[in-house]
């Protein structure tokens, strides 16, 4: 069984094959925007932990959130949540078995990718 392949073709399909596609794309978004925000809340609770702990460091944690990359890395976050919870109602309507067909699949998509940056700029704004 071991010498069926004989390294003629590939064992599975992979980007060398398979052109990526807006479903394929915003998926693997989903999953590292789900993890960003895993990381990005990680910051925030030691910036909790911070202003717990004592003045000095409370100051050295504000200074960093508050810093150009600190905002940076926070703008991107508020992205990340916003982008994450589009996905996470276009898989809801796709459970419902709604919005399968590749016209509608992409019309999601592009409206997941749109709505994502125009809820950040309008919350952006609205914070700032």
């Amino acid at each position: 069984m071991a010498g069926v392949n004989q390294g003629k073709r590939p064992l599975s399909p992979h980007l060398t094959i398979y052109r990526p596609q807006l479903t394929s794309i915003s998926s693997i978004f989903t999953r590292i925007t789900g993890n960003a925000l895993l990381l990005a809340s990680l910051l925030i609770v030691w910036w909790f932990l911070a202003a717990a702990t004592s003045p000095e460091y409370f100051a050295f944690a504000d200074a960093l959130i508050t810093s150009f990359l600190g905002d940076l890395v926070m703008a991107a976050s508020l992205w990340a949540l916003w982008y994450h919870l589009l996905a996470g109602i276009r898989h809801l309507i796709w459970d419902n078995a709604v919005g399968l067909d590749l016209p509608t699949a992409y019309k999601l998509g592009y409206a997941v990718v749109g709505g994502s940056f125009v809820l950040t700029a309008l919350s952006l704004v609205i914070i700032a």
